[in-house]
């Protein structure tokens, strides 16, 4: 049986976003962004291969910061998150996505919906057919056609939905990398946080200054 909610535009549900809480479940830890090459060449590091170990975890760090300053996946990333009763004010249902990306291939999406879930009145997890929803790319939602009327409504976020963004083609650009570049040679110049403060000062044009245009903003 499918829930019966008042007919409202999907536009009401994005307020503006009406999911509980996002956690993020897989992240690529192991793919290199910036190549050795790239990195000895930037800190002037040539045939001296005792610090590779060090370079690729430095390098590690940078590409993670980089992707959690813009919110953009150079790798895919996974998430999983939990929506309220709140989010079953419109038909059909409308799930905001917190953290999407986009594909080199406009026939391909940005992201892969891996599941749609909810806790039925039996605290068991129920599994919605894929045929029952689908990824709305203009307004970063799962919409979702209907669900079952028997949702838990003693779970703060009975549904819960698990999705995978796509690698970003704004990790290619120039400007991102070069950014990941100035980023690697200020860590790795400056290994610890003392230091004479009175001679620290922030460089104007700097790594946000390279990101900035690339960060979405937050309305």
């Amino acid at each position: 049986m499918s829930a019966q909610i008042n007919d409202l535009p999907l536009g009401v549900t994005r307020n503006p976003f009406n999911y509980e809480k996002v956690e993020q479940i897989s992240r690529d830890i192991a793919t290199q962004w910036l190549t050795l090459d790239e990195i000895t060449q930037q800190i002037n590091l040539f045939e001296d291969e005792s610090q590779d170990s060090y370079l690729e975890s430095l390098e590690l760090a940078v590409r993670q910061h980089i992707e959690d300053y813009l919110g953009l996946s150079i790798f895919p990333i996974q998430y999983r998150v939990y929506y309220g009763l709140q989010s079953l004010v419109a038909t059909p249902i409308a799930l905001d996505l917190p953290e999407v990306s986009q594909n080199y291939s406009p026939s391909q999406s940005g992201v892969t919906i891996n599941s749609v879930k909810y806790w039925d009145g039996s605290n068991t997890i129920q599994t919605v057919s894929a045929s029952n929803y689908y990824y709305d790319a203009s307004g970063n939602k799962v919409v979702v056609n209907s669900l079952s009327t028997d949702i838990n409504t003693e779970r703060t976020a009975p549904i819960v939905v698990e999705y995978t963004t796509a690698a970003n083609p704004i990790a290619s650009y120039p400007v991102v990398k070069q950014a990941g570049l100035l980023l690697f040679t200020h860590l790795y110049n400056n290994r610890s946080e003392t230091g004479e403060t009175r001679y620290l000062k922030q460089i104007p044009f700097g790594v946000e200054a390279l990101l900035r245009n690339y960060k979405p903003l937050v309305m």
